[in-house]
């Protein structure tokens, strides 16, 4: 059966209450079981082994990806399988819709381990107890639930908006389940599996140790393109390319063939991808150097006379013009239509009982008196931890909770428009924050960070996860809870796989050149520099912030002016100053490939178009899962195997 949609005249023109009864009386299928048995344990399971991916992916590159796709269509071969052979029974779309929610909160659970608290753990060269580690996870995934569903809303109700992964996500469970098209709906899920076996192998061949060990070393694939001419250049003394006087590797200006992340770019479509290319080539093409040479970004001079920088050193730097440009965008964007969020709540406080009856949704959206109630709990319980486990006294731990608000507005926002949370960005606005009302905290900032960042993106990811639900007719209630089982699911795995694998009680060790933890090493570079105060930030830093801002504000409005049509986001050029260069080409490439493809084939009856454009999802979540459950195995043979 099509999803159905409206218009965006019907978008325009429609109140939020009109749209709430079309979708009740078009798309919801309240009578469908949803939440069964047997789901909630392939959720479970399904998740937590996929939330070990992100763990991998966060170690290389700094944030986490969703999993979504991937777990709704190994679970449809799955239980198709099962079904063939007698050991099941029909499974229907609204259940593969609440597994996705189980499997995805479980693949993002393990945020704070690749970033706020990894970045603790190295500062103060402390373990963090695994069972403290599951109750702080446990407890921003229950703030995450409480501060997403006042915002639900407003950006899928009301403004429709993409959250184009999990559309994605919608399209290929209505396309799998769908009587239509036989052959047809086994596509993607044969695509997955070939694109996750080929992404594996070749991620495989990458393993140097692994390819001695068999004797063919030679066939092994190198993961930066260039790296063969640097060691030549070296050895034979040929041209260093530069800007500025900075080799182009500090600047990570390489080519890198980083396979999870191509398949990530081709999630994101062309138009993010050449948001993130145009943010990435003004940053680390212009700004950056120019940085250098002047002394704001701290560097060393080699021997032949080149400026040498670390990639944290110039994220140091280059974050502040990203994050203040994602941040005034996002408050742009909602304030500039607040009704919805201001209606949202009107109904509780209303004097008459007819007003509060009159939403459509009320028997079936989560009752907004949960987060009411729920927020100062919860909020009292991550207080308690931070000061029991961390040191955080109890009013710097409170002052935290409200900045949520605004942290999970900006993130839910990037989400809805790019798939990608900016969690990292938005943990640094609080630990600028921090560093102004507690300087020489270095603990206090980590986790205070910690706390409205990862609040942020858990909701931000809830919301993404409530959106193929929508599109399908299922009731947001049952998705709330999912995503509760699902991040005790990552939390269990996650510790469970990041302690003896990753952290190996060395904390100082954490980090290294093959796992270089990008997310946890900016966290750690502000934190020190802020609780030194604020006057260490350069002044072109600051300048660098205001500009952002205001940019960020001029592109939403003339993104807004144009109906949606203006090539650029804010939140795509913003991201791209925290993000290595090398990633951003990467991820603009996998955009590009399929956008090349959709040109050179635009019809649907092509085979082409056929195969690729219409199953772009599943080919990028096969290329995913598959690099990245292979990179996690290749480690741990290196580590535990190869090297004894």
């Amino acid at each position: 059966m099509a999803i159905k949609y409206l218009t965006d005249e019907q978008i325009r023109t429609m109140t939020v209450e009109e749209k709430d009864r079309w979708w009740l009386e078009n798309v919801y299928k309240g009578d469908v079981p949803q939440m069964t048995v047997r789901v909630v344990i392939c959720g479970f399971l399904l998740g937590g082994l996929l939330s070990i991916t992100n763990l991998y992916v966060g170690a290389k590159a700094g944030w986490s990806l969703g999993v979504a796709i991937t777990a709704v269509i190994l679970a449809f071969v799955m239980f198709k399988a099962l079904s063939k052979v007698g050991l099941g029974y029909n499974y229907n779309v609204l259940e593969s819709n609440i597994l996705q929610s189980i499997a995805c909160a479980a693949g993002y659970m393990n945020g704070p381990l690749i970033a706020s608290m990894a970045a603790y753990m190295v500062v103060t060269d402390t373990v963090i107890p695994w069972w403290q580690m599951v109750m702080w996870l446990l407890g921003l995934a229950v703030m995450g639930v409480l501060f997403a569903f006042p915002l639900k809303r407003r950006f899928i109700n009301d403004e429709q908006l993409p959250f184009p992964e999990g559309r994605a996500c919608g399209v290929v469970m209505d396309t799998l389940h769908s009587g239509e098209g036989g052959a047809k709906s086994a596509l993607p899920a044969k695509l997955l599996v070939i694109f996750s076996i080929i992404a594996g192998v070749l991620r495989l061949f990458q393993s140097h140790a692994i390819m001695e060990k068999l004797r063919i070393g030679f066939l092994t694939l190198p993961e930066l393109l260039d790296e063969w001419y640097y060691r030549l250049a070296e050895r034979l003394g040929w041209w260093m390319p530069n800007i500025a006087g900075t080799p182009l590797r500090d600047l990570t200006i390489r080519p890198e063939l980083e396979f999870a992340m191509i398949g990530a770019g081709g999630l994101m479509g062309i138009r993010t991808g050449v948001s993130l290319m145009v943010g990435a080539i003004i940053n680390y093409g212009i700004l950056v150097p120019i940085m250098i040479k002047r002394g704001d970004i701290v560097h060393t001079v080699s021997d032949s006379g080149f400026f040498q920088v670390t990639y944290p050193d110039i994220t140091k730097w280059a974050l502040w013009c990203g994050v203040a440009m994602m941040t005034t965008a996002s408050l742009y964007s909602f304030f500039a239509k607040p009704q919805m969020f201001v209606s949202a709540f009107k109904g509780l406080f209303g004097k008459k009982q007819k007003k509060r009856n009159s939403d459509p949704l009320r028997l079936i959206e989560l009752p907004l008196w949960v987060s009411l109630v729920g927020v100062p709990i919860v909020g009292a319980y991550l207080v308690w931890m931070a000061q029991s486990f961390f040191g955080v006294s109890y009013w710097m731990g409170a002052i935290a909770v409200p900045m949520v608000f605004i942290f999970a507005l900006i993130g839910v926002n990037s989400t809805a428009l790019t798939s990608i949370t900016p969690t990292g960005p938005l943990g640094k606005i609080t630990q600028l924050v921090y560093g102004g009302i507690a300087p020489g905290n270095i603990t206090t900032n980590l986790a205070t960070a910690g706390i409205t960042a990862e609040v942020a993106g858990n909701a931000s990811n809830l919301i993404q996860n409530i959106k193929p639900g929508y599109m399908l007719g299922a009731k947001p209630r049952l998705q709330a809870i999912g995503h509760l089982i699902g991040a005790f699911s990552g939390a269990i795995f996650s510790v469970a796989i990041f302690y003896p694998l990753f952290l190996r009680n060395n904390p100082a060790g954490l980090i290294s050149e093959e796992y270089p933890y990008p997310a946890a090493v900016v966290w750690k570079g502000v934190a020190e520099i802020l609780t030194e105060g604020l006057s260490q930030l350069a002044a072109t830093a600051v300048w660098a912030a205001g500009i952002g801002a205001a940019l960020g504000i001029v592109l939403e409005i003339v993104r807004g002016a144009s109906k949606g049509k203006f090539p650029l986001t804010p939140v795509g050029i913003g991201l791209a100053f925290v993000i290595p260069f090398r990633i951003c080409l990467a991820m603009f490439f996998g955009s590009f490939i399929f956008w090349v493809i959709g040109k050179l084939w635009p019809k649907p009856e092509q085979r082409p178009n056929e195969v690729f454009v219409q199953n772009q999802e599943s080919i990028c979540a096969g290329v995913i899962a598959g690099a990245a459950l292979i990179g996690v195995g290749v480690m741990a043979l290196e580590l535990f195997v190869l090297s004894e």
